[in-house]
């Protein structure tokens, strides 16, 4: 069984620092598995949910991170906001490690980092007023006094497409749509530098998804924005997406501006999830790539690269060596070693 151990770590990344708004570095979060019998005596294990991934996102972007259900793409997004503890890594923002930092430093922090999450509902109090949860964070940052907070939230609520009625509305009298504005007016009401988008349109119909990315792209440009969005729908991180990040398992396997990653796909993982995205030409058709095997645990990972027990172009090295995070070409970077020197 897996035991927790540190790696050495990849390649650095190579970006713009004046650009740079927030940078993760060998992120690592691995939940430890309660002892139970059948476990009495064993070394401690762990669930490696996330396992040396490092990105980094620049003043008004937007950086998808993509990848299957189970690959920690959501434990990456709540780990950076210390909504639960890394287990190591660095997330530097305004010089800054936010891992490092705890009271009014950290407040400081989430109020430039905010995070929509894919349920609003489960997140709004059914027994308080729009208006009320909206002041919460105000209240909480100490922002104007009760008629300032009150002007405040009725201005947010304009700018996500609601009326001030909906002030004095409970979460119940809305739609799924509605209420995912009011999860984006909550992250907008302290005006945030970041926002952490996990799953923000996939519990919504299709025609309600258009509705909410051109709103965020809006949102953007008007108030100079930065996202990372969290999804497994390839199609929607294309339309919002500069940069992709592609993680499988807990790690990275590749990443590259929107554009690059769908027209030159490197790594078999990234080839494999584009294939089934439709096509939206009539009559063209894009050659499906099934992938063989069940998707391993994260409690006991494969050696060496984490994809090779399901990849049709494994080799011996594969599965004994972790494969380096390098830079093929400008802004396209893969960890495999099909590509390796």
């Amino acid at each position: 069984m897996s035991t927790l151990t540190l790696e050495p770590k990849v390649e650095p990344i190579e970006n713009d620092s004046k650009d740079t708004l927030l940078e993760i570095k060998n992120l690592k979060k691995f939940f430890p598995v309660k002892k139970g019998l059948l476990q009495f005596g064993k070394e401690q294990t762990f669930v490696q949910a996330v396992n040396d991934v490092s990105f980094s996102i620049l003043k008004g972007e937007t950086y998808g991170l993509v990848g299957e259900s189970g690959c920690g793409k959501s434990t990456t997004g709540r780990t950076l906001l210390k909504l639960t503890e890394p287990t190591a890594g660095e997330a530097i923002y305004n010089r800054n490690d936010i891992f490092k930092l705890s009271g009014q430093e950290l407040r400081k922090v989430r109020q430039d980092i905010q995070m929509v999450f894919q349920d609003p509902y489960s997140s709004l109090n059914p027994r308080k007023r729009i208006g009320k949860t909206l002041e919460e964070p105000l209240i909480i940052h100490n922002i104007g006094d009760a008629k300032e907070r009150t002007e405040i939230v009725m201005e947010v609520l304009s700018k996500v497409g609601l009326q001030l009625e909906h002030y004095y509305r409970y979460p119940h009298e809305f739609s799924g749509g509605q209420r995912q504005r009011i999860g984006l007016a909550r992250a907008l009401i302290v005006n945030p530098k970041i926002l952490i988008m996990d799953e923000p349109v996939s519990a919504l119909d299709v025609s309600i998804q258009s509705q909410i990315l051109n709103l965020l792209k809006t949102l953007q440009s008007d108030l100079s924005l930065s996202y990372l969005f969290i999804s497994h729908d390839m199609s929607v991180v294309r339309h919002i997406s500069d940069r992709i990040g592609v993680m499988y398992l807990g790690r990275l396997v590749e990443e590259a501006p929107t554009d690059e990653l769908f027209a030159n796909p490197l790594h078999p993982y990234t080839q494999a999830l584009l294939s089934a995205v439709p096509v939206p030409k009539s009559g063209a058709k894009r050659e499906r790539i099934i992938l063989k095997g069940e998707l391993p645990s994260p409690l006991d990972p494969p050696a060496g690269c984490v994809f090779h027990t399901r990849c049709p172009f494994a080799m011996d090295i594969c599965k004994t060596q972790i494969p380096q995070n390098k830079q093929i070409e400008n802004g396209h970077r893969i960890a495999c070693h099909l590509y390796n020197e």
